[in-house]
């Protein structure tokens, strides 16, 4: 970015000489297409207006300026108005060594701002599935990157461990449970609890069928069915803080949180705060009169208050029902000023699927029109459904795949994948294993989060961990190969840890600039993807870096290099890549493995 800096400052002072006049404050640059010698190019079309001479013209005029005056540029060369920049070696070189005198490069200074980060959100009726993995992985790498902007993250994580769908487990328990728990059926405690919520809903069908088989309305059998009707009994029980009901809700959540804690972990995530809704689910009532004082909200006849956001492109929105009750836009409000209390973030994200597009942006408006301080810096992260081929690997219940299913699977197509590929050679048991896991977690990782969050995606388990292609994999063991060129320089006395370049260094190669280019804009493509929340940004710029560095790696020598000064400077070119793509990996949640 330095150098972008710098080139736009010689532009303003190559324009002023050119053609006696200020260059426009909004002057740009963009990358040089592949097609055309150069880096950067300047689309000169606005100029000619301060120039008084075709864009052709003025790009040659200001090339010819930049060419014998600027000791950035080495050559320049114009299509039509679009002026392309040769940078000169000298510059790359400086470049490349400030690079490597800056420590932690890639971290960017404090922005003295606090951002929240909220996901997972799951319920404590069933285990996560493929869809949590999206949202987790999509959360925990928003907060890393924002970390790498600056920012103070706090991640935290609203669980839904109240409501009908939670009774429905605990009476499906009570009926059929006799007793079981984790350790005597040997199932993990939220497949456990996810069990009874199963056998809940078969058990209800086949009450309603019998109620239709003997004359009722089906409407009406979903209402009368006694299970039902049980679990709606213990939601009421449980809100009035029943003993015996409340200690049932505890043990099933306490096994529930335990599966979690364990999936949590295997995924390589983490909360810094968990709020439940259980302690927020009254919260919000305070601001429903507070928006009646302030004319944001009304009252209808019944006692029942609405918000009437139709001006706003909305429609009208029930905040309190008529006996009372809260609803979940009431909640919400609620917990948004109790998050605000606890940590005073000026930014808080929400990593919720895009069925929930027009509650957020409700909400939001709600916030607003509320006066919250807060309301500028709320964002919906919306994310699309992920789905999987036809029939591959289907859940116990053949509708909904398990997270903790999914991540071993590819973990077993992870071992199967290598072993056949002969990447494990050397490796102990355990190494093996870890490198599975490395694998397999950063091929899921990276395959969910190299796509646009809002687009919806499929997911295709064998072609995720190919060593080949756009995926976790090919990024890795490209980190591999760099790592063991680092090994190598090391046994030979060839350290890539000293920060100083060589004296004189023979002329860079194409793909030795390119790298050093791309590695300078590692910065860069942190903050955009801190500033628009998107992951992909990343993933897309680690993939172009490694697949750049394999181009290096076969078109250039490092160790068969005769001159001494040009293989210091490939093997430190080297290890920065090396160090950047490892960066950039763990703001995906991937690891980089140094052995494959």
């Amino acid at each position: 970015m330095e150098m972008e800096q710098q080139l736009l400052a010689h532009i303003g002072q190559a324009f002023k000489a050119l053609f006696e006049a200020e260059a426009p404050d909004n002057l740009s640059l963009q990358p040089t297409r592949k097609d055309f010698e150069g880096t950067y190019t300047l689309v000169t079309f606005p100029l000619a207006r301060l120039s008084k001479k075709n864009p052709q013209e003025t790009a040659q005029l200001i090339g010819q300026h930049l060419q014998e005056n600027s000791p950035l540029v080495s050559g320049f060369n114009v299509v039509k108005g679009f002026l392309n920049l040769v940078i000169a070696q000298k510059a790359w070189l400086q470049v490349l060594q400030g690079m490597l005198q800056t420590p932690a490069y890639g971290q960017l200074p404090a922005k003295n701002q606090t951002v929240m980060v909220e996901y997972s959100s799951p319920n404590t009726n069933k285990p996560l599935h493929l869809g949590h993995l999206r949202n987790n992985f999509l959360g925990h790498s928003v907060s890393l990157i924002l970390e790498a902007a600056g920012y103070k993250v706090v991640k935290s994580n609203l669980v839904n461990d109240r409501g009908i769908h939670i009774c429905k487990s605990m009476v499906a328990y009570q009926h059929f449970g006799n007793g079981e728990t984790p350790e005597s059926s040997g199932i993990k405690g939220d497949h456990l609890v996810g069990k009874y919520y199963v056998a809940f809903d078969k058990a209800y069908r086949q009450q309603i069928a019998e109620l239709v088989q003997g004359g009722m309305e089906k409407e009406t059998a979903e209402k009368e069915a006694a299970i039902y009707k049980e679990a709606q009994d213990m939601l009421l029980r449980w809100e009035k803080n029943e003993p015996e009901t409340v200690a049932l809700w505890e043990k099933l959540n306490g096994w529930v949180y335990q599966g979690f804690e364990a999936t949590y972990k295997r995924m390589g995530v983490a909360f810094d705060h968990m709020y439940k809704e259980s302690q927020t689910y009254l919260l919000g009532k305070d601001i429903v009169d507070e928006g009646l004082e302030k004319e944001v909200f009304y009252k209808r006849d019944n006692g029942s208050v609405w918000a009437n956001l139709t001006n706003d492109g909305y429609d009208e929105k029930l905040v309190l029902r008529a006996d009372g009750t809260s609803v979940y836009i009431t909640q919400d409000l609620g917990t948004a000023d109790l998050k605000f209390k606890d940590y005073g973030a000026s930014k808080s994200v929400y990593v919720v699927g895009n069925e929930q597009d027009y509650h957020f942006a409700v909400l939001f408006k709600m916030l607003e029109k509320l006066g919250r301080p807060y309301a500028p810096g709320l964002y919906h992260l919306s994310y699309g459904m992920v789905d999987l081929p036809t029939g591959k690997m289907k859940s116990r219940e053949g509708t909904v795949v398990d997270a903790d299913d999914l991540m071993q699977e590819m973990v077993d197509t992870a071992e199967s994948t290598t072993k056949a590929l002969g990447k494990i050679e050397g490796l102990t048991e355990q190494e093996a294993a870890e490198l599975y896991d490395t694998l397999a977690l950063g091929a899921l990782k990276y395959y969910l989060l190299k796509v646009d969050p809002k687009k919806r995606m499929l997911f295709n388990p064998e072609e995720s961990i190919e060593f080949h292609g756009n995926t976790g994999p090919f990024i890795q063991y490209t980190h591999a190969r760099i790592a063991a060129i680092l090994r190598k320089a090391n046994q030979l006395g060839l350290s890539s840890q000293e920060a100083a370049l060589p004296a004189e260094v023979p002329a860079l190669h194409d793909t030795e600039s390119q790298l050093i280019y791309l590695a300078s804009q590692y910065p860069a493509r942190v903050e955009e993807a801190a500033a628009q929340y998107e992951p992909s940004i990343i993933a897309q710029y680690v993939y172009d870096l490694a697949k750049e560095y394999n181009r290096f790696y076969t078109e250039l020598s490092v160790f068969n290099e005769e001159d001494a000064a040009l293989k210091a400077l490939r093997i430190k070119l080297s290890g920065l890549v090396g160090h950047v793509i490892a960066q950039a990996l763990g703001l995906l949640g991937v690891r980089a493995p140094q052995r494959m």
